[in-house]
């Protein structure tokens, strides 16, 4: 009988993190699931420190403990596997991590994280949107710390030649190799494709319809966000939705106690399409979600009574996760529910002053704000800012954030003179704090520059958003949601400048980013959509004299 694991074919990038493990350091394996992140990681870590001490934690209620564990240790390996488990409110710092690699000792931290679960937190939030990339920042932080690895799905040329030299020892890696073009070796060898044609076959009538509506429950609740482990009462509770979607009773489906079983019954690579854990709760196979993922259309989100339900079960930071995912999404009442909940039990159990308390009261801010509620957006931003001044000091990035948060309300409010005088204070602070292309400091720049054309001092405005284009370009580039906001907003001014022909390219070029990079109803490109019109309807006045 073959070993349950294949043989290991080495990879282009095992050079490259056994020098990263071989000193005290972060190192991250970003990939699609199923690319093989885990494997190369645990291969370096048995060949480069098998002397060391390998702490895991469990889930990220255990994180307090484990940081605590790998400190006592002066040889150790942190394993943090699925990174986004430990990642947000209550989990993985930046001082965390600065404090355990520090001094003269060889601590590593090893995570792996998917390739959709980093888009997620890199690109949510945009420019001109109450500065909601601040939802995301503590993530950042820790992100920014890793020497970042990309782990390629499919097997470059000579990792095929490796493979093939192995194929011979291990007959699995022989039939993967059949199946290369269509798909990974890693991804094969992990069953992810079995995987999903077993989960789309179950839909056939008779056979498994409510398992594989499970199955789909599962996958949607960590589109929305949810990322503890999934209670089986909340699939339950969900299912019906998808099982309906597909035909309901003409499929005939199962007993759900039939269901349960054919869905986490553990196969013979030793997985499961849902697979058991300890406390009762389920995890989802990784790679159905990333495919799912893949292919579904931008705009095409978990339906908001999914969501809803998903936050009956919700932890804090669960729901805080939720509520930046509707927040990225555009879906702004689910944004103000999900953050209130997280407020009212961050308030309960941590303390109105608790770091995690105010991000989930700015979170609420930002909600209710681009829901036009103003006048209560600026009161939930000045308790915030209040709080952060006196917990954190006046030119704290995140009391910066806060102050230009309430900025924006204020322009908002129309009380533009205010406005303006905060906006110039922020960024002065940034510029000096961060520095002048820090994506925060190109914020307030945006920021400033629509407070200036409200103002009518449109060549004053065209000139700054004009620097912060630029800046935006380099530093994140040509179709990353800040830069399309910050073209978006110049476009808008060339308008008001009468530079009609400008203007137009502009706001088409927006249109058509955002609509591949957003979805067709994202409201930011139904507000690009807006803007085209308006400048064609001023092309029709001018024409008509």
């Amino acid at each position: 009988m073959a070993e349950r694991v294949p043989v290991y074919v080495p990879r282009d990038i095992d050079e490259e993190i056994r020098q990263t493990i071989a000193r005290s350091g972060f190192v991250l394996l970003v990939g699609d699931s199923a690319a093989g992140k885990s494997r190369a990681a645990f291969e370096a870590i048995v060949a480069e420190l098998p002397d060391h001490v390998l702490i895991a934690p469990t889930d990220r209620k255990a994180l307090p403990a484990v940081l605590s564990e790998a400190a006592l240790h002066r040889r150790c390996v942190l394993w943090l596997n699925d990174l986004e488990r430990y990642l947000g409110a209550e989990g993985l710092t930046r001082t965390a991590v600065a404090g355990l690699l520090a001094g003269n000792n060889h601590r590593v931290i090893v995570a792996t994280l998917r390739a959709t679960e980093e888009a997620r937190y890199r690109d949510a939030g945009e420019l001109g949107d109450g500065d909601a990339r601040q939802l995301q920042q503590d993530v950042h932080q820790v992100l920014d710390q890793a020497h970042r690895i990309h782990v390629g799905l499919s097997f470059t040329p000579a990792e095929r030649i490796r493979a093939e030299d192995l194929a011979t020892e291990d007959p699995r890696i022989s039939d993967a190799l059949t199946h290369a073009d269509a798909y990974g070796i890693p991804e094969y060898l992990a069953c992810g494709p079995q995987f999903l044609a077993e989960w789309e076959n179950g839909w056939a009538k008779g056979t498994h319809p409510r398992g594989a509506a499970l199955i789909a429950a599962a996958v949607d609740c960590r589109r929305a966000g949810y990322t503890d482990p999934l209670p089986r009462a909340l699939l339950e509770e969900i299912h019906t939705h998808y099982l309906a979607e597909k035909g309901g009773t003409r499929l005939r489906p199962e007993a759900i106690e039939k269901a349960w079983e054919w869905a986490t019954r553990v196969r013979d690579n030793g997985n499961a399409l849902l697979q058991d854990t300890e406390s009762g709760t389920v995890e989802v196979f990784d790679y159905l979600t990333d495919i799912t993922q893949r292919h579904t259309p931008p705009g095409d989100h978990v339906p908001d009574h999914i969501v809803t339900a998903t936050l009956t079960y919700a932890s804090p930071v669960d729901a805080r996760t939720i509520a930046g995912t509707a927040h990225a999404q555009g879906r702004y009442q689910l944004a103000e529910k999900a953050s209130r909940q997280a407020l009212t039990a961050n308030t309960e159990q941590l303390g109105p002053d608790h770091p995690d308390t105010l991000t989930s009261q700015n979170n609420l801010a930002l909600a209710l704000s681009d829901l036009g509620r103003l006048e209560e957006a600026e009161a939930e931003h000045r308790a915030v800012l209040d709080a952060r001044i006196r917990v954190l000091g006046p030119e704290h990035p995140n009391t910066l954030t806060s102050r230009g948060n309430l900025a924006v309300v204020l322009s908002e409010l129309g009380r533009l003179e205010e406005a303006e005088a905060e906006h110039r204070a922020v960024l002065n602070a940034r510029i000096r704090v961060l520095g002048p292309e820090h994506p925060d400091t190109l914020t307030s720049r945006n920021n400033l520059a629509l407070v200036l054309s409200e103002l009518g001092r449109l060549e004053e405005a065209e000139a700054e958003h004009r620097a912060e284009l630029e800046a935006c370009i380099r530093v994140l580039g040509p179709e990353h949601p800040n830069t399309l906001t910050s073209r978006g907003n110049l476009a808008l001014v060339l308008s008001e400048l009468g530079r009609l022909e400008e203007a137009e390219a502009e706001h088409r070029a927006v249109l058509d980013a955002r609509i591949r990079v957003l979805g067709p109803e994202h409201p930011n490109t139904l507000a690009s959509r807006n803007n085209l019109a308006a400048v064609l309807i001023r092309f029709k006045q001018k024409e008509n004299g």
